[in-house]
């Protein structure tokens, strides 16, 4: 296979021969099984690092552990891959590998790349699509012209907004960004314009407006199709006429602004469908600016993730260098329903948890209940509908009346399936061991058998920081009343606690092992049970059954 491709092979039958030929020869690069014997993978790895220091090592195992993994990188092994793997995949890490040579050469070279992709604030991005962004984006900075972001949730639209300010004649002025969702309705009219003392209850002074604030400067205007149509009326004649008269008052002030608006949503449709003004639409998308989501631009995946795995291992401390080449073909292929931003958080969540410096898949936590389920329900009491036809007859059709469960349900699994579930265990979990704490950090930690640094991500990761022991309180008694279902996602909790982590993996186990069973032993059909991709379920199941 590899000789196809043009290397110069040369096979050893065990790690005791592949010693010899290192010692004996010179090579590139060696590709090395870890369970072997007499003389394992991590024995062939050390005798080639100590032989030929610049020899790239790569391991590969069916028994992938993160100890193995602690001590292959701390050999130096350039990557570590688990079976079953794709041999395009190989033939990828080995190319890589061969150009790089070493794990800070690949990450000097990606860290060159995300420098050059950087052309705005934080955006990162070397694709065809992200190259035509940044040349808008530098166009359109220097006008003074109004533009319209569109683009999926998670797509860094308020980035883009950042960077057209930055490199705008206004950078040394205000950019005032407004999440138009984000007020209540009878209070957005006074967090724009401002208010008059007087102007109504509880405005005992003069207080200026966000207009006001961001005068000379940019205003942003996010979630924009969220306005009401009687605030779109008052914010057109701002954004046509460039005055607005604060609540209460009498005199019109006038505005230096440029106006910059984003939405998530399909404003076109929502003109045809009455719910914005056509008006103030015409007058904000004088320049549209869309941003592409993550799938469109695979491509970009490594070097964002990178970014962020730099980012994070410098507000933790930690010391993780870079993907593993599995973890990343796992990114790589992965829909990404939450775009650059759900990237981010599965980056940060993989450096807090990370015991190595090699982001393995197991850190890793894709949300593959978001993706559409590979299985078809038999329809239920199915409906006649009449389908005209070009001939004008009418044939009958069968349409299912009602959706059967989603195949999860079946293993006792609330909606969202396996990762849902583990989610909702760990933060009932953390709820418990609080109140047994009294809200004491320490204690907490001692109960979860877990460190300081794990319990900070696991209460961020559930919102859970910050918590009085009355609402400790008020979050336990509502887990009481909408309980897990009984079994091993509801574990007892014992008055010296438990191991947070053994109870997640005890609980992943067993409804691996139901799924199978139920399943047949098909993996394929299990993964679907479980509502996690058969990549995903691969592997933990080669991480919690060795065997199988």
């Amino acid at each position: 296979m590899l000789r196809r491709e043009g290397y110069d092979v040369q096979v050893a039958r065990d790690g005791q021969e592949a010693l010899k030929r290192i010692q004996a020869d010179q090579y590139d690069l060696v590709v090395t099984d870890i369970r072997m014997k007499p003389v394992d993978g991590i024995e062939v790895l050390r005798g080639a690092k100590a032989a030929q220091p610049e020899t790239v090592v790569i391991l590969i195992s069916a028994f992938a552990t993160v100890e193995t993994a602690v001590v292959a990188m701390k050999e130096g092994a350039y990557d570590y891959i688990p079976k079953p793997f794709k041999i395009d995949d190989l033939k990828s890490v080995i190319r890589r590998a061969l150009d790089h040579r070493t794990p800070e050469a690949e990450k000097k070279v990606l860290d060159e790349k995300v420098r050059e992709g950087c052309h705005f604030g934080s955006l990162v991005g070397l694709s065809g699509t992200m190259r035509s962004v940044y040349d808008l984006v530098r166009r359109a900075a220097q006008t003074s012209t109004n533009i319209l972001i569109t683009g999926e949730s998670g797509t860094g639209k308020e980035l883009v907004a950042r960077a057209i300010h930055e490199n705008s004649p206004r950078h040394a002025n205000r950019f005032v960004a407004i999440n138009c969702g984000g007020m209540p309705e009878n209070l957005i009219e006074s967090e724009l314009f401002g208010h008059k003392k007087g102007a109504f209850t509880g405005a005992a002074a003069d207080k200026p407006g966000l207009f006001e604030v961001a005068d000379k400067g940019t205003i942003f205007l996010d979630e924009l199709a969220e306005l009401t149509l009687p605030m779109q009326v008052k914010l057109l004649r701002v954004v046509q006429d460039k005055v607005y008269r604060p609540v209460g008052g009498t005199k019109e002030h006038q505005l230096d602004v440029r106006f910059i608006a984003a939405t998530n949503k399909n404003l076109e449709q929502e003109v045809m469908g009455g719910k914005f003004r056509e008006d103030l639409y015409y007058r904000l998308n004088v320049i549209n600016i869309h941003m592409p989501p993550l799938r469109d631009r695979r491509e970009d995946i490594p070097l964002l993730a990178q970014f962020f795995l730099d980012k994070f291992t410098r507000i933790m401390e930690k010391n993780v260098r870079k993907l593993s080449a599995y973890a990343l073909d796992i990114l790589s292929q992965y829909h990404f329903p939450g775009n650059v931003r759900e990237l981010e958080n599965i980056i940060e969540r993989s450096v807090a948890l990370e015991q190595t410096n090699i982001v393995l898949p197991e850190s890793l936590a894709l949300a593959s209940f978001k993706q559409a389920p590979n299985w078809a329900p038999p329809p239920t009491r199915p409906v006649t509908v009449p389908v005209t036809i070009p001939n004008n007859r009418y044939v009958p059709l069968s349409l299912p009346s009602e959706v059967s469960r989603p195949p999860f349900e079946s293993l006792g699994l609330p909606p969202g399936g396996l990762d849902a579930a583990l989610a909702e265990m760990e933060k009932s979990i953390l709820i418990q061991a609080l109140w047994s704490a009294r809200g004491q950090r320490q204690t907490t930690t001692e109960l979860l058998r877990t460190n300081v640094r794990g319990l900070r991500y696991r209460l961020a990761k559930h919102g859970l920081q910050g918590l009085t022991l009355s609402q400790i309180e008020e979050r336990r008694r509502k887990i009481e009343l909408e309980p897990l279902p009984e079994g091993p996602l509801r574990p007892d909790w014992p008055e010296n606690g438990l191991d947070i982590e053994q109870a997640l993996e005890t609980a992943e186990r067993h409804f691996i092992q139901q799924a199978l069973q139920q399943a047949d032993g098909s993996k394929t059909r299990a993964a679907e049970l479980l509502g996690i991709t058969f990549r995903s379920f691969r592997y933990r199941l080669a991480k919690t059954e060795p065997g199988l």
